[in-house]
């Protein structure tokens, strides 16, 4: 699907993009990384501005963001919790008319999934999804240029461990790029059915099992994330008994005799879903990903601001 209002292409998740438009993405992005490693110049955006309204903390999205929009030759104006009050002292629909009047784009890191769509409605300029409790599109991007960059996305593809948001936006981005996908999750805490759905219409509806042997088996890359995401710390020991109990934890013995490698979105909880030493072997592409944010965002931005 494709979220437009008056016009503007906002980037609420992943699907908002067609198999093409992720294609010209991913192609963009790869062209900046090039010219990043060459020390070439990029500013594609000059004089362009880019809201950042953070409800959540982060340390990836801030500086990728922010780093993005200076190598483009724009600006990034932060706004944390105390600084915009999301929904406290306005309306979410008069926080988005006014900041569509003195930013190019707007970026924003939030909780509820809903304010992100109400943000959009009333913008007049491009919302992009930096995070939400629903969805994270923006990591899907550089997972996705990760992959194509290491194994290509004919390879095979294991998601291991909680069906939050990441692993959510990463079923629908998987099945965008044609990559075979498998998710392996306690069946309490697996990828919804309505995610489920959009990615068989999108033509590749992952396959979902709730054991992590049977899910590596043949995979070319293992992903994985954190088992208690932020504003879940009432469900900790719950959660943990779960993932502990199904032997969910990437490890060496769930990797023994696999080549696969390790993608991982940080932060790390090391010990819990994945060990120090499968984080720091020579499988993990963990950095090489981090660092794709940078990129693939920027491919993103350049996209939906029309200056690819």
């Amino acid at each position: 699907m494709s979220l437009e209002t008056g016009g503007v292409r906002h980037f609420t998740d992943i699907d908002d993009l067609s198999s093409t438009d992720l294609e010209t993405v991913l192609d963009v992005a790869s062209g900046f990384k090039s010219q990043v490693k060459r020390g070439e110049p990029h500013p594609v955006l000059e004089r362009q501005t880019l809201g950042m309204v953070f409800e959540k903390p982060s340390t990836r999205t801030r500086v990728s963001f922010e780093t993005g929009m200076t190598q483009l030759g724009g600006h990034a104006v932060f706004l944390g919790p105390d600084d915009i009050g999301l929904g406290g002292r306005e309306p979410l629909k008069d926080i988005a008319r006014t900041l569509s009047g003195y930013v190019d784009c707007v970026m924003v890191r939030l909780f509820d999934h809903a304010d992100l769509e109400e943000l959009a409605t009333h913008a007049g300029v491009p919302v992009v999804n930096g995070l939400t409790d629903d969805a994270h599109p923006c990591q899907t991007l550089a997972d996705l240029l990760t992959i194509r960059e290491t194994v290509g996305f004919d390879a095979q593809v294991a998601w291991v461990g909680d069906g939050n948001n990441v692993a959510q936006s990463f079923a629908l981005g998987c099945a965008l790029a044609g990559v075979d996908l498998t998710v392996a999750t306690p069946p309490e805490y697996g990828v919804s059915e309505e995610v489920r759905d959009r990615a068989a219409e999108l033509g590749r509806a992952p396959t979902v099992t709730d054991d992590p042997e049977q899910a590596v088996a043949d995979a070319d890359v293992v992903c994985t994330d954190v088992w208690v995401s932020m504003g879940e710390e009432g469900s900790r020991n719950e959660k943990l008994a779960a993932f502990e109990d199904g032997g969910f934890q990437v490890d060496d013995d769930l990797l023994a005799g696999s080549d696969a490698r390790l993608m991982h979105c940080l932060p790390a909880h090391r010990g819990e879903e994945v060990t120090s030493a499968v984080l720091e072997s020579d499988r993990e592409l963990v950095w090489q990903q981090a660092e794709n944010r940078l990129h693939a965002q920027k491919g993103l931005l350049v996209f939906l601001l029309d200056a690819v």
